[in-house]
């Protein structure tokens, strides 16, 4: 994307937004736009006038009856928070005349669609980011903060599980572009945004027509070796599960979105001790008796309290202002789109 030819807000201007779809999600988004001092809500759109109504009334904004009118009153960002096979529909209007969008997750329900969508930001030089919110969960922020102090995680093995009790939301879709894919914009962060070498997978459709539990490995091979990827979905679990464990180079990292935890342990941090075990072992010495969990040195992540969506958003408004590319772009919200797409299809294979 050119950053010449974006148009950018000027500086102490309000920016103008609109939600687009004020369902479950999209309403979230006009309640955030709204409270922010940096932002003016302009107005809402959605198919179900009542819905549309309730949400302006609240936040004290116009209900318009499409896109186009949108464009019309001038506005410079807009959330799209419809369904899937509506993202593309909603977004040609707005990127075309130059508006920045976020676009929930997915970009799209397939990488022809996701593709279309990205070379439409792009021909007409428009901010286009994908609401991957796991990004700006607390945990994720705080994995990021505590290697940012020189730990790169060089990934080995990932252990990934999503599961929950079936909701009967998004029975449109299968569980691998429901809930998956929210692990697979994170595993594919950890792995530079590339696409996996390798996709095995196997599903069962249990109660809807798509596939309500899922498992995929995914293989890369990169110069630092072969790095293997577990991923587990299930809409039909008895309770919520939803932990990343990543096994690298020079650390392993637990991660808990549900608890708000993590921990990592550091190779280096642990050196000597394993150094020593290593040679008490060599010399048949009787370790039994050792407890593990004391020997190892296990730092806790540091957990903030700010809002996924609300620092969601202030990311997407802050590329909006410089013309910056969003955290999470098109070709990001492509590449997860056509992972989930292989994954599918190994499924059927």
């Amino acid at each position: 994307m050119s950053q010449d030819n974006i148009s950018l807000v000027g500086e102490g201007s309000r920016i103008r937004c609109a939600a687009v779809g004020v369902g479950r999600m999209g309403r979230h988004h006009a309640r955030v736009y709204s409270d922010l001092p940096e932002c003016e809500l302009v107005g809402v759109v959605d198919d179900n006038a009542d819905t549309a109504r309730e949400v302006a009334e609240r936040h004290d904004c116009d209900v318009f009856p499409n896109v186009e009118a949108l464009t019309e009153a001038g506005i410079d960002a807009a959330s799209i928070a419809v369904p899937t096979t509506e993202h593309g529909r909603m977004a040609e209007p707005l990127l075309k005349k130059q508006v920045a969008c976020l676009i929930e997750k997915p970009l799209a329900g397939s990488p022809e669609s996701a593709r279309r969508i990205k070379d439409l930001a792009q021909d007409h030089a428009a901010i286009l980011m994908v609401g991957h919110i796991e990004r700006f969960n607390p945990i994720m922020r705080a994995l990021q903060l505590a290697t940012n102090d020189g730990i790169e995680i060089v990934p080995r093995f990932m252990e990934v599980h999503r599961v929950s009790p079936m909701t009967f939301r998004s029975v449109d879709i299968g569980v691998v572009m429901d809930m998956m894919i929210h692990d697979l914009d994170v595993v594919l962060m950890l792995m530079g945004g590339k696409e996996p070498d390798e996709v095995q997978a196997s599903g069962v459709a249990v109660v809807t027509d798509h596939e309500d539990v899922c498992n995929a490995r995914l293989t890369w091979y990169t110069p630092q070796g072969r790095c293997v990827a577990n991923v587990t979905g299930s809409r039909l679990a008895l309770k919520t599960e939803r932990v990343t464990r990543i096994t690298g180079e020079n650390a392993y990292i637990k991660i808990d979105y549900a608890a708000r935890k993590g921990t990592i342990i550091r190779r280096l941090a642990n050196e000597i001790q394993m150094h020593e075990v290593r040679e008490q072992i060599r010399a048949g010495s009787d370790l039994t008796n050792l407890d593990w969990s004391e020997l190892v040195n296990i730092e806790s992540l540091e957990i903030d309290d700010a809002e996924p969506i609300v620092m969601e958003i202030k990311s997407f408004l802050d590329s909006v202002r410089t013309g910056t590319r969003p955290k999470i772009d098109a070709e990001a919200g492509l590449a997860n789109v056509a992972t989930a797409q292989r994954i599918i299809e190994a499924i059927h294979a």
